[in-house]
């Protein structure tokens, strides 16, 4: 549990680096390489609680000069939610077999629910559907040079990363755990 727990806190410590080095402008294409979808998804599964997401917000959102709660915010957070939902199902099944396609499934259903949230919100988007590709693939032209797509790609390969290592950790320990409950009994 510790190398797993340590893990987040790295992920936790890479989302804040990665977010001020954005911030700067001296790493764009970093922009979303933060497995927020897999932290949520493997939290639940094998850990307790979901803080340490709340903390690399705190850090991210005093650089941005952004406010904790707002509907963008809370929509975040409720796609996360539908996240740790999904992990924590998992919970008594959770292997490679279940926790790496729930990992590409969570990040789309992640994706899709904040794009589309930000597609009937922002008044740049026509709300028909053509403003919901443009929400789903390029986004708006004023936050940046980042296009959507590359979001979405960015987290699905940083999510099924962080998940494929904090599974294999947890397998890792796990037959320890089994070899020392043998023991004792």
């Amino acid at each position: 549990m510790i190398p797993a727990l340590f893990l987040v806190i790295c992920v936790v410590a890479f989302r804040a680096m990665t977010g001020l080095l954005i911030h700067s402008g001296a790493a764009t294409w970093l922009s979303n390489f933060a497995p927020l979808a897999a932290i949520a998804l493997c939290c639940a599964a094998y850990l307790p609680s979901l803080v340490t997401l709340f903390i690399s917000d705190l850090i991210l959102n005093a650089t941005y000069h952004a406010p904790l709660f707002d509907p963008q915010i809370l929509c975040r957070y409720l796609a996360l939610a539908v996240v740790g939902l999904i992990g924590f199902a998992l919970r008594r099944r959770a292997t490679w077999k279940t926790m790496l396609p729930a990992s590409l499934a969570t990040s789309v259903i992640f994706y899709g629910i904040t794009n589309a949230f930000s597609w009937l919100t922002d008044p740049g988007y026509a709300k028909n559907f053509a403003g919901l590709v443009q929400a789903l693939t390029v986004g708006l032209p004023q936050y940046g040079a980042t296009p959507s797509w590359m979001f979405f790609r960015n987290s699905l390969l940083s999510d099924f990363a962080f998940t494929a290592v904090f599974v294999l950790l947890m397998r890792v320990q796990s037959p320890r755990a089994e070899v020392a409950v043998a023991r004792a009994a």
